[in-house]
């Protein structure tokens, strides 16, 4: 008996182990899964190596990591998906899955075959307005596609085949071209007139008296006096001042170090288009900004603006007009704005509005059944009155208020051109199509005839000789939310004008500009000073758009106009690229 029990103690002694090591290894070959390679080698599912594509799908964490900078500056919209209408705008849903199918990658490609990658709306949720979402670009230089290669053969397990687990991982990355514009122009002091321009990725922009980017022959201003630098963190241009002697001022406000005569830098502020920018007492220097999108409008723009300060003697005249383009619409290519917002009481009503009506319209444009529906109809009224009306509600502005003209501007398939104009106040807007010229816009002051009898509608008819309300010349306008509560008879609701058809061979141009301008120059003096510059300077390469805002600017000087003066000139005629670079 004890024999017995000895021999089922051992037995038990060496089954234990045995059993364990049997565990051991059915643990190792669930997690191995070793017979998915044989399934692989007979699966009928087609695999694309590296070296059959221009540049691999998807990228390894590491490898990402390591090109992450150059991506991002290298990305640009041809790269991008814009069929994706309003995708950066969306608000995301949870659970949506958005799919893309992507054109075939290389010749090698079976007809049958197609890519499909499914993004989940859950990890992309921080994509925010004026970021790209794109997928990775099948087109990346031969350098890149070789660097891959290299890492496939030292790691096979860096192979990058369209297997269904590796595309249900796949994350496009969300890339932000940072790449912008910044054009600055002397509108006063002894260097009036001087322009220059830099790219984001150029480098910063000094501003002085000796050896800067922008050379001022002013005495009050220092040999080093201010610097312009891209900061890609904010994707915002800053403002600098050097340690200058007579201070530096961004519209009024004082940014110099506040011990003044220390020679310490000031600290970085922010510019914004539109923004004016004092160094001494006499030299002002008007900022526009452009993103990379501006830089291929179909058509030639040029803009001017001046605060016309030294018509008014001694007392200096604060810029109130903010102009601005957007061509094309984040996202929407066949479509742009170009505008103008004239404040008073100061400018923050005008800066609000500028930058407020254009992603307006961008939004609502970004509705494909919206969109389809103005191409179809070739009218845009609904789109632009809701802008209007949308700006208004967002605006706190409740002391300050400004007129705003905006026009819309659209292509079709065969590349005509469409042109529809909002307004508030009294900023006009003029075209001219072929030698018949076009009012774009209706007068809103006080004064003018059509706006008195609206006026006199409301059952509160005008006294005779009153031209203001409350104090103000126009009865229209966005902002002064105060004045609007205390007088139901001031509106913000737009005119808006019929839409303009510019066929592709028609000879048109579309002028834009505030009441500076058209109180010393008739809708027809405009027109045919226009039409003079564009014939004067037609044969040369510069930008005739440039050319006749210019023109256009120093005639109103010359008439000694008594108020901030902008000028937005839009010329259909032929085609031209803005260039980036600091002039000579």
């Amino acid at each position: 008996m004890s024999m017995a029990m000895m021999l089922q103690g051992s037995t038990a002694g060496v089954f234990l182990p045995l059993l364990m090591l049997l565990l051991v290894i059915l643990l190792i070959l669930i997690a191995c899964k070793p017979w998915r390679f044989f399934s692989s080698l007979s699966s009928p599912s087609r695999t694309l190596k590296v070296g059959e594509l221009e540049r691999p799908l998807v990228l390894d964490d590491a490898n990402a990591r390591d090109q992450g900078n150059e991506l991002t500056r290298s990305n640009d919209l041809e790269g991008a998906y814009s069929q994706n209408e309003g995708l950066s705008r969306s608000p995301w849903t949870h659970g949506l899955v958005y799919k893309q199918r992507l054109p075939s990658a290389s010749p090698q490609l079976n007809q049958g075959d197609s890519i499909v990658l499914d993004v989940v709306s859950d990890q992309i949720e921080e994509l925010s307005t004026g970021q790209t979402f794109r997928c990775l670009s099948l087109t990346e230089p031969l350098a890149e596609v070789q660097k891959h290669a290299r890492l496939e053969d030292q790691n096979p397990n860096l192979k990058y085949g369209l297997e269904n687990d590796l595309l249900q991982e796949f994350v496009p990355k969300v890339i932000t071209d940072q790449r912008s514009c910044l054009s600055l122009e002397v509108i006063s002091g002894p260097s009036s007139g001087l322009r220059c321009s830099v790219q984001s990725i150029s480098g910063p922009l000094t501003l002085g008296r000796v050896s800067s980017d922008l050379l001022l022959k002013d005495s009050e201003v220092s040999g080093k006096h201010a610097m312009i630098n891209w900061n890609a963190d904010k994707n915002k241009w800053e403002l600098v001042d050097m340690g200058s002697l007579n201070g530096t001022l961004l519209n009024s406000q004082l940014i110099s170090h506040p011990d003044s005569g220390s020679r310490l830098w000031g600290d970085p502020v922010e510019l914004s288009n539109g923004d004016i920018i004092t160094l001494g007492t006499t030299s002002n220097v008007h900022v526009h900004v452009t993103s990379k999108f501006e830089s291929q409008t179909p058509f030639s723009v040029g803009m001017a603006s001046d605060p016309m300060a030294l018509r008014r003697g001694v007392k200096k005249l604060a810029m109130e007009d903010v102009c601005y383009y957007q061509w094309p619409l984040p996202g929407i290519p066949q479509f742009g704005v170009f505008g103008i917002c004239d404040g008073h009481s100061g400018v923050a009503a005008a800066k609000s509005a500028s930058k407020m009506l254009p992603e307006k319209v961008a939004s609502i444009l970004s509705d494909s059944l919206v969109r389809e529906r103005v191409l179809l109809q070739c009218d845009a009224s609904d789109v632009l009155r809701v802008a209007f009306s949308q700006t208004e509600a967002d605006m706190n502005n409740y002391y300050e208020g400004c007129a705003a003209t905006l026009l819309l501007v659209w292509a079709d398939s065969d590349e005509n051109f469409f042109a529809q104009c909002a307004n508030v106040g009294d900023a006009a807007c003029i075209m001219n199509v072929d030698g018949k010229q076009i009012k774009m816009t209706e007068d809103h002051r006080v004064s003018s005839y059509s706006e008195r009898l609206r006026l006199n509608e409301t059952g509160e008819p005008l006294r005779d000789g009153e031209t203001r309300l409350y104090g103000l010349n126009l009865a229209r306008m966005l902002g002064d939310k105060f004045l609007k509560q205390q007088e139901p008879r001031f509106s913000s609701e737009p005119y808006i004008s019929e839409t303009v058809h510019v066929k592709q061979a028609s000879s048109a141009f579309a002028l834009l500009a505030s009441d500076g301008f058209w109180d010393v120059i008739s809708l027809k003096k405009a027109v045919q000073l226009a039409m003079q510059a564009k014939q004067k300077y037609s044969a040369d390469g510069e930008n005739v758009a440039e050319k006749v805002a210019s023109i256009l600017l120093t005639e109103a000087k010359t008439l000694r106009t008594e108020d901030n003066t902008s000028i937005v000139f839009l010329d259909f005629d032929r085609k031209f690229r803005i260039s980036c670079k600091v002039d000579s």
